[in-house]
């Protein structure tokens, strides 16, 4: 009679603290390998930030020595500069640039959307020269804003192609709503390639088995569109239209080159910003500046929480299927 006697069982124990140690060695070569580019980020993203907040907590006043009879600078920390944010001689300027800054993401970012899913759909299309199509269009994006608001600064002239083709004398690059619309014109005729290129990327990770199940089943072209193309386009449209409205939120370059700085009708929080900077009140810069950033911070959060950004691929909602 022969006896089988059974090899002693590895506690389970020690398979999870294998098992934790792989991967803690793991986390250590990925934050290795990762520490580079934190590093670069905390030089060139991280430690601005923090300058600038710092610098809007300080206060500097102009006085008059009575002693020396020179002209004296005296510093301390405080949250006057915020204070004259939302009172006093300033506030109407900032509610004018803040109101600017909104109208021109929400006009803007809106008519964008519109005609870059035309766009899209128009180039989603097989026809011939569909190639040269999609590299024209793409031709205003790639132009720097500078050399855009020039162009457009040409067109806007008095006697420039904006008129003549309207049969008005309006003068678009001074102050007033026309020149909103000018700026709003220029920015969407930019821009609008932008949203398109990234809704065509959308349309074209569809399958075209889903199109033709809708035919059978006598779907027409706009409850098609509506129900299937939409729908499965949307993660690709809702990051497009949320990294435009964060670069439309910071818009500086179209509007100061277009109409000018300092101009009530089109002036930003970013133009606003760079004109206290420039006239030496680096203080009250800062703090506009730090504004302009928590309301981006703010616009960006309720977007993603609201319509869910799918910006680390883990589906519409940001959860995991």
């Amino acid at each position: 009679m022969t006896t089988t006697v059974q090899a002693p069982r590895k506690p389970a124990t020690a398979g999870r603290a294998r098992k934790n140690r792989r991967n803690a060695g793991t986390g250590r070569f990925a934050a290795l390998l990762l520490s580079p580019t934190v590093l670069v980020l905390a030089l060139v993203i991280g430690y601005p930030i923090v300058s600038a907040v710092r610098l809007s907590f300080l206060v500097t006043h102009n006085g008059i020595n009575p002693t020396t009879g020179m002209v004296e600078n005296t510093t301390h920390v405080g949250v006057d500069n915020y204070a004259a944010i939302f009172s006093g001689d300033t506030a109407s300027q900032f509610w004018n640039a803040f109101w600017n800054t909104t109208t021109f993401t929400v006009a803007g970012v809106f008519v964008e959307t519109v005609l870059g899913v035309l766009m899209a759909l128009i180039m989603n299309r097989a026809f011939r020269g569909r190639g040269l199509v999609r590299a024209s269009v793409l031709v205003p994006w790639a132009i720097p804003t500078a050399i855009s608001g020039l162009l457009w600064k040409w067109i806007f002239q008095s006697e420039g192609i904006a008129n003549t083709l309207l049969h008005t004398h309006i003068l678009w690059t001074t102050e007033g709503f026309h020149a909103w619309v000018a700026v709003l014109v220029a920015d969407v005729w930019k821009t609008a390639p932008f949203i398109g290129l990234l809704a065509l990327a959308g349309l074209q990770m569809i399958p075209g088995d889903v199109y033709e199940a809708a035919k059978v089943d006598g779907s027409g072209p706009w409850r098609t569109f509506w129900r299937i193309t939409l729908p499965l386009a949307r993660p690709a449209l809702v990051v497009a239209v949320l990294f435009r409205m964060l670069d439309a939120l910071r818009m500086f370059d179209l509007p100061f080159v277009l109409i000018g700085a300092h101009k009530h009708s089109v002036e930003t929080l970013s133009t606003f910003a760079w004109y206290e900077a420039s006239n030496l009140r680096y203080g009250s810069a800062a703090a506009y500046s730090t504004v302009l950033f928590l309301y981006i911070a703010l616009v960006a959060f309720v977007f993603v929480k609201v319509l869910g950004a799918d910006l680390v691929g883990r589906g519409v909602s940001g959860r995991k299927s």
